[in-house]
């Protein structure tokens, strides 16, 4: 910041993964506000965004991030640990690329938004910073009005008392002046400390959202409401609110009050009406006040102050102003008066309406009467006006808005009145311009955030289910008041209502059972929103058939829970409904539907920014599509891996735990098998491939189907094992080490059971006997798929009742903490303390000991088989 005093600053380093980055972004967006510079928080966290991701994805290092504060904004600096790494300079003539690559964009759009920049480095890192200056904050005179007679001055008492009362961040009083303990009767120790809700009487206007707690929280606000006396009574009072913050950051706000009738105080004066003259026998135009008048500083609030003036000057019964589109098409709908703005909000009309002189937005027009001309002008049908007057915004001959005022009798207008609008007009184009280009610049970057944010939150999820549900969430309330996503498992399958949500979760099932009776939108590939009406007609109809059967009934004050929730489905789907196709790698896997209540539309700013978010949407549903596509296929072929179900053998209890290493694995390398061959004769078999992943587990299913086909056919152990063998060699280069102990069991009729065990290169099976000795039961032999010619033998195993035979993979055995193993020996001595225990609470003992033994979750397969003999139940 050279020169400028550092007043406050804040540090953080992120790791190098890809969660850091959206750590990062959260990390300057609470800095920069806690600061109280929301003017530059947008471009901040963008450019933040940027960078770190340079430095954690591309460089591969741990990002440093210092946030400095000054008087005249903000520095950031971002550093990672790279710094041989060439960067190009503006006067290097390298180009920065496009904005729409994946990466590098950060030095782009550093140049683009930050006020200066530049890239330093130290022997042992670089760092790139950007400062953000704060907007300039004019001094001196804002505004000013004209000399006006002394007949046009606002009338007031002769003594003009405005009360002042601040607000803290809580909503309690902290301030309250002498003309407010006067005007209300309170005084400030009766008051300070209570919260001002206490005090205030709020009207509740039929369409008005903003309560008292709201407005509050504007910057800026000015309206009517009520405060309650001491006497009870409640005083109508004219309020100006303003937000400010003291020198630490804390937010307040400051409340100018007066009397209702005062409110020339607060507000512009009042003028007079047009055939008023004044004392130098020129008429006083209405407008010349209005142009003087302190304008809102944000858009709405300056065309709706328009619209209003225009309707006074030409004393109308409605006025109306229409923005035009950037290509100027058409024109939106943007302040009315006189006029059902909340319907009309945002609606759009083309510019040019007809083949004649008055059927284009761009020249002046005056309409005698509307009956004459029906559909003249799309935005007063059926709105009972008659006259009309409209003339054009223009800026440097560019086509900006049109403004218009209407009148309930016809012949209302003429020329005469169409040239003051012009006039008027004109004067106001340039300001109602600027203030447009502010708000889609503001909107320009809140974008560009909102779509950074949704990028990383869809990129860190591969469920569907959670893809959908971010989708919705991300869109409702941002961009809509509803929100419903159609998915298409392929092409010749139907759209599929797969998730709807409501800002109103109350209304949410009524929704979504309202879109499954009616058809899906056509699932069109043709880019950008499409207007649907079916679910606002389904919703009419709907509301009039209930409607009916209540009047019907003659108990329209006693309506059900069902009709009630008929009736708000409707309002909630009955303004503008879009659809935009979510388009993945050249197919159509479903469709947004996006829905505002109350005949509303959208701004198209927004149908640009939920076709934007549209795309990223529909790439990260494919991906989840495709994952979870492959995951069922492989979690299917890893099922087809392992044993149906473990037979019952006759006087023998059989327990299997089975764990395989790795997300999402069903199967590893380890397998088991307990299956019966024939005569009485049971075959069992645990294994451990050499290796993970499907390669291992391809040697697994190889290995267990060979066994039972070898077994069945009447081999005996040696025997099945040489030829399993001869098997695997025969994979070549996909072969794998494989220790396998195989044996035959055939239970006997005093209670014990005899066992022919071969254990080939794998952990040896261990007896337990009645008096808690812990005993091999096998030799080791050569493991299979090493050398060709193997001479394995059988070893006799005679298991009397409550004897138990516990096998298990080296898994189990090779179980580490640090520098410690489980090994043979922990593994013998944790099945010394199992005497008398059944099969499944031996292997349960087995499995807690192994992972008690280790903190770090395991990183090889697990299987433990346990048999065991029951002892005979004492008459």
């Amino acid at each position: 910041m050279g020169s400028a005093v550092i007043t406050a600053r804040a540090a953080a380093t992120f790791e190098p993964v890809g969660r850091s980055v959206a750590t990062a972004r959260a990390f300057v967006r609470d800095t920069l506000q806690g600061w109280g510079y929301n003017d530059v928080v947008d471009d901040a966290v963008v450019l933040t965004s940027e960078l770190v991701t340079n430095a954690v994805i591309h460089a591969g290092t741990a990002a440093d991030v210092l946030c400095l504060r000054s008087a005249e904004g903000v520095r950031v600096e971002v550093a990672d640990h790279y710094p041989e790494r060439e960067v190009p300079l503006q006067s290097s003539g390298i180009d920065f690329g496009s904005p729409d690559r994946e990466n590098g964009r950060g030095l782009l759009l550093c140049a683009a938004l930050a006020s200066r920049w530049g890239v330093e480095y130290s022997p042992t890192r670089k760092h790139v910073w950007f400062q953000l200056d704060l907007p300039d904050r004019p001094v001196g005179i804002r505004s000013a009005g004209p000399v006006l007679p002394t007949s046009l001055l606002p009338v007031t008492d002769q003594r003009v008392r405005v009360a002042v009362v601040q607000i803290d961040s809580t909503g309690a009083i902290s301030a309250w002046n002498e003309d407010a303990a006067h005007v209300f009767g309170h005084t400030a120790e009766q008051v300070a400390g209570k919260q001002f809700t206490d005090f205030v009487a709020w009207p509740h206007t039929p369409g008005t959202s903003t309560g008292i707690a709201d407005a509050l929280q504007l910057s800026r606000w000015e309206g009517s409401y009520g405060i309650r006396g001491a006497d009870g009574r409640t005083i109508p009072v004219y309020a100006s609110h303003l937000r400010v913050r003291d020198n630490d950051g804390d937010p307040s706000t400051v409340c100018l009050l007066v009397r209702d009738d005062e409110r020339a105080v607060l507000q512009s004066p009042v003028r007079a009406p047009v055939s008023d003259v004044s004392s130098d026998n020129r008429t006083a135009d209405p407008f010349e006040v209005f142009i003087g008048s302190p304008a809102p500083d944000d858009l709405d609030g300056l065309l709706q102050r328009t619209v209003e003036r225009a309707r006074d000057m030409l004393d109308a019964d409605a006025a109306f102003l229409l923005l035009a589109t950037d290509d100027e098409t058409e024109l939106e709908v943007r302040a009315t008066t006189g006029l059902p703005s909340a319907r009309q909000r945002f609606a759009r009309v083309p510019v040019e309406a007809g083949t004649g002189r008055y059927g284009s937005a761009r020249m002046p027009a005056v309409h005698e009467d509307l009956t004459a001309v029906p559909g003249a002008v799309p935005l007063l049908t059926d709105t009972g006006m008659r006259s009309v007057v409209t003339v054009p915004l223009k800026v440097e001959g560019r086509l900006t808005g049109s403004l218009g005022v209407a009148a309930e009798n016809a012949g209302r207008y003429s020329n005469e009145e169409a040239l003051r609008l012009q006039f008027a007009a004109d004067r106001i184009a340039l300001a109602v311009e600027s203030a447009r280009l502010g708000e889609l610049e503001r909107l320009r970057r809140g974008s560009l955030s909102f779509l950074v944010e949704a990028s990383d939150l869809l990129a860190g999820t591969l469920d569907r289910d959670q893809t959908l549900a971010l989708m919705a969430q991300m869109t409702v309330p941002t961009l809509a008041t509803w929100c419903a996503v159609y998915t298409i498992a392929d092409q010749s399958s139907d759209p599929y209502l797969s998730y709807v949500l409501h800002e109103d979760e109350d209304l949410i099932d009524g929704l979504k059972a309202l879109l499954s009776k009616i058809s899906p939108p056509d699932p069109v590939p043709t880019p950008g929103a499409r207007v649907w009406s079916a679910p606002a007609e389904a919703g009419h109809r709907a509301a009039v058939s209930t409607s009916t059967r209540a009047l019907a009934a003659d108990a329209p004050l006693s309506m059900s829970t069902a009709t009630r929730t008929t009736l708000a489905t409707a309002q909630a789907v009955g303004g503008e409904t879009v659809v935009l196709p979510l388009v993945a790698r050249n197919r159509v896997i479903g469709m947004l539907t996006l829905g505002k209540p109350s005949d509303d539309h959208f701004r198209q700013e927004i149908l640009e920014l939920a076709e934007d978010l549209s795309r990223r949407a529909a790439l990260a549903l494919d991906n989840a599509r495709l994952y979870s596509e492959r995951m069922a296929i492989s979690q299917s072929l890893q099922r087809s891996l392992l044993p149906p179900g473990l037979p019952d053998v006759p006087n023998v209890e059989i327990e299997v735990i089975y764990r395989a290493a790795g997300e999402g694995n069903e199967v590893g390398g380890d397998f088991y098998d307990v299956f019966p061959i024939s005569d009485g004769a049971y075959g069992f078999a645990i294994g451990d491939v050499c290796g993970t992943g499907p390669e291992a587990a391809a040697v697994t299913g190889l290995a267990r189907h060979a066994l039972r086909l070898l077994a069945r056919e009447g081999f005996g152990g040696p025997a099945v094992l040489e030829r399993l063998n001869a098997a695997i060699l025969d994979e070549g280069a996909r072969s794998r080490f494989l220790t396998l102990l195989y044996g035959e069991l055939w239970p006997r009729e005093d209670g014990s059971a005899l066992l022919k065990v071969v254990c080939a290169g794998h952990p040896l099976p261990l007896r337990l006997r009645q008096d808690g000795s812990v005993v091999p039961a096998a030799e080791p032999q050569p493991l299979l798929g090493v050398i060709d010619d193997l001479e394995l033998y059988a070893e006799e195993v005679v298991l009397d009742p409550g004897d138990v035979l516990l096998c298990v993979t080296d898994g189990i055995t090779e179980r580490r903490e640090g520098s410690r193993m489980l090994g043979d020996d922990g593994l013998a001595e944790v099945l010394s303390t199992c005497t008398g225990l059944t099969a499944g609470a031996v292997a349960a003992r087995i499995l807690r000991a192994v992972e008690r033994f280790a903190a770090e979750p395991a990183s090889d397969d697990m299987a433990i088989l346990a048999m065991r003999i029951p002892e005979p139940q004492q008459s």
